[in-house]
């Protein structure tokens, strides 16, 4: 089992930019029978609200969609690069199709809040639900954005209070045999 370190949300730091619309996360949300995930590189973290939040999009058609409206909480899950392939995968398989965890090795870990993230996880978000907001078209101002939907499957927006979080702990070896 992995052991993980508590941290205050306030105490985060790192760059969204980089973290989220770089290397991505896995936005997972369920219960303990049943629960999916999936990747994400659009959404970000901020101070709202006098609560710290992290903002994600998720496409109505997505699997996951139905598990973050039908659940009071979700993770924000970042890993390391050697996990990428992974990350890969659960953004281009459909877990309605597929069970994305098994397939990828993915060992699931519920969290003191009742969340769920991955023991392989390098650092985890746990987030509750506090607002939503479906993408409405006629709000771009930048007429370029309605590129992305050409179907026009707008996203719905979720905003979650950053509860808890914790970073895995990384042994270090003394190089001492």
């Amino acid at each position: 089992m992995t052991a993980f370190k508590k941290l205050n949300p306030k105490d985060l730091q790192f760059d969204p930019v980089k973290k989220i619309g770089m290397e991505w996360m896995l936005i997972t949300a369920g219960n303990a029978v049943k629960c999916n995930t999936m990747t994400a590189s659009w959404g970000g973290t901020g101070f709202l609200w006098n609560k710290p939040v992290a903002f994600i999009f998720v496409r109505p058609q997505r699997f996951t969609y139905q598990f973050i409206e039908d659940n009071s909480l979700f993770t924000c899950s970042f890993f390391d690069e050697e996990d990428h392939e992974k990350l890969q995968f659960c953004g281009t398989k459909s877990g309605r199709d597929t069970d994305k965890i098994a397939a990828t090795g993915l060992h699931l870990l519920e969290t003191p809040e009742g969340a769920f993230t991955f023991n392989q996880a390098r650092l985890y978000l746990v987030c509750k639900k506090l607002y939503f907001q479906d993408i409405e078209p006629g709000g771009f101002i930048d007429s370029s954005v309605a590129k992305h939907y050409p179907e026009k499957d707008y996203h719905r927006m979720y905003i979650g209070e950053i509860i808890s979080g914790a970073e895995r702990i990384i042994e270090k070896t003394s190089g001492v045999r």
